[in-house]
């Protein structure tokens, strides 16, 4: 049976599951922000400020993945039927420097999302256009196409009309600090897209072209991620820092009892923890799969559908007030998006004979500077 345009039922389940559990990984994460409760016994009720903590359940979401690999291999074993299993002769150490810069990154990020807004934290993701395709350039030899410039204009364009709604905007009930809080968050979510793109660099210089499993790269990336996470949760908790990290009772870079101990006292904190690790296992194979039955560029554009409907949701809840800036700022970062990935102007123009068909072999139609190498940030 087909659905809409050409799409199968499978097709529409995985796009729906994609979009559906990417928006949850992210307000869940910030619901959970959001909350109140005592820690350790004897100390006061106070916000749940854990980014170390949770980015640490964000892997676990990813392991998850690699246990499903498994079971998906010897079930399949057992039942005697043939099953592609890639290749199974890689070094797993190759998924090390990418976990490094997925834990990095993601941690940034967190912290940013306790700062800023849910729906800013989703739009500034867009940076990671413009810092991968310099990188490309820089590092693998890639040659950026006339739309690929243009596109970067606009995401860069789109990011500064955000930043500068942050700025001058703030929603008292947001959840962030203050108006300079605000600005740290996007400055620390800008940094995270930096280090995004080069774990996107990294994992194509290194990692594509070895055909591993999707789900099994994944996992392996998520738990070397949360092994070099978990270890050092043990020397932040005796580190003492100041605003804006260390936003726990006892000052330091991150206190993971504390976090423990609150997670226990409030179940919505539970709730919004335990639904992002869910999330993140689901969210991942969609978003595989989304690039396998269907392409790279219809996964993108769901994940520009997704940040509207955070938005939305925001909104709806009250977690921000709805700003015009933040509004152009977001329609220009799409159309940027767009451009950049061709989907825009381009197609239209060759179409009609203004610009001459994509020849086989050429950068365009060899392959994307963003593309699926089996490893994807996963960032909520």
């Amino acid at each position: 049976m087909s659905l809409g345009p050409g799409w199968t039922g499978y097709q529409w389940f995985l796009a729906l599951m994609m979009l559906i559990t990417g928006s949850i990984n992210t307000l869940t994460t910030k619901f959970a922000d959001l909350q109140e409760a005592p820690g350790e016994p004897g100390t006061p009720v106070h916000d749940f400020d854990h980014p170390f903590l949770q980015a640490s359940g964000m892997f676990i979401g990813e392991f998850s993945c690699l246990i499903v690999f498994k079971i998906w291999v010897l079930y399949h074993r057992c039942s005697k039927k043939d099953v592609d299993v890639g290749n199974q002769k890689f070094n797993p150490l190759v998924f090390l420097a990418p976990a490094l810069c997925d834990m990095t990154g993601t941690s940034l990020m967190y912290i940013g999302l306790t700062l800023t807004y849910a729906s800013s934290f989703q739009m500034l993701r867009g940076a990671v256009i413009i810092f991968t395709g310099l990188l490309s350039v820089a590092f693998l030899g890639r040659k950026l196409e006339k739309h690929h410039w243009v596109g970067i204009f606009f995401v860069l364009i789109g990011l500064i009309l955000v930043g500068v709604s942050d700025f001058i905007f703030k929603t008292p009930d947001s959840g962030a600090t203050s108006t300079n809080g605000v600005i740290t968050g996007d400055l620390l979510i800008l940094m995270a897209q930096v280090i995004a793109a080069i774990q996107m660099v990294v994992e194509e210089k290194f990692v594509s072209g070895q055909n591993i499993p999707p789900m099994q790269g994944v996992g392996w990336e998520g738990l070397f991620g949360f092994t070099v996470l978990t270890t050092l949760l043990f020397p932040f908790y005796f580190i003492k820092v100041g605003p804006p990290f260390g936003n726990n009772p006892r000052g330091v870079f991150e206190d993971a009892l504390d976090g423990l101990w609150q997670i226990s006292n409030n179940g919505k904190i539970a709730g919004g923890v335990f639904g992002t690790i869910v999330s993140i296992a689901f969210f991942n194979f969609a978003g595989l799969s989304v690039t396998k039955e269907m392409s790279a560029t219809t996964r993108m554009v769901l994940d520009s559908v997704r940040t509207l409907v955070i938005w939305v949701f925001s909104l709806a809840v009250g977690w921000e007030d709805f700003q015009y800036l933040q509004a152009i700022g977001f329609v220009i970062l799409l159309a940027g998006t767009a451009i950049y990935n061709d989907m825009l102007f381009g197609p239209l123009l060759r179409r009609y004979g203004v610009l001459a068909p994509v020849q086989m072999g050429s950068p365009d139609e060899r392959k994307p500077l963003i593309q699926d190498n089996g490893v994807d940030p996963n960032y909520p």
